[in-house]
């Protein structure tokens, strides 16, 4: 009966870091306290118990963690700098490379350019941040369809 205790305890802790956090980090070790509780109800075999425990986390967590981050974090916005890659920009100096010269006006910030295949980009064309690589955007040219 002390292994039921202490388990619904660690199935307790577990969902209340969850519910803090929303990481979706704890609540697979929760399934496995969960199911080790109900086996401790039944059988009294802590080694039983903690491989249960063990094995339902770790199938939870790689099988069904990629889906659920999938379909829970999929409205959640980009901040920083990765809210810039793969958005439109317009060049407001010429990009080049050789010369490291280029600025890109991107959703209302003007950021130092630099282009991605080191052509060189004339002011006033749009272009598309493929990466950032330190305060620089990595560009190439966009194509008209």
């Amino acid at each position: 009966m002390t292994n039921s205790v202490g388990w619904l305890i660690l199935l307790a802790i577990l969902i209340f870091i969850e519910i803090i956090t929303l990481g979706l980090t704890t609540i697979w070790f929760a399934g496995g306290a969960l199911v080790a509780f109900i086996v401790s109800l039944i059988y009294d075999n802590l080694l039983l118990e903690i491989v249960l425990f063990l094995v339902v986390s770790l199938i939870l967590l790689f099988f069904t963690r990629p889906v659920v981050k999938k379909y829970f974090n999929s409205t959640r916005v980009k901040t920083n700098y990765r809210a810039v890659i793969g958005r439109e920009g317009l060049v407001t100096s010429r990009i080049d490379n050789i010369h490291s010269t280029g600025l890109a006006m991107v959703d209302g910030q003007e950021w130092t350019a630099r282009s991605a295949d080191d052509t060189v980009i004339e002011e006033g064309t749009r272009v598309i941040v493929e990466n950032i690589s330190g305060v620089k955007l990595i560009v190439r040219e966009k194509k008209e369809e």
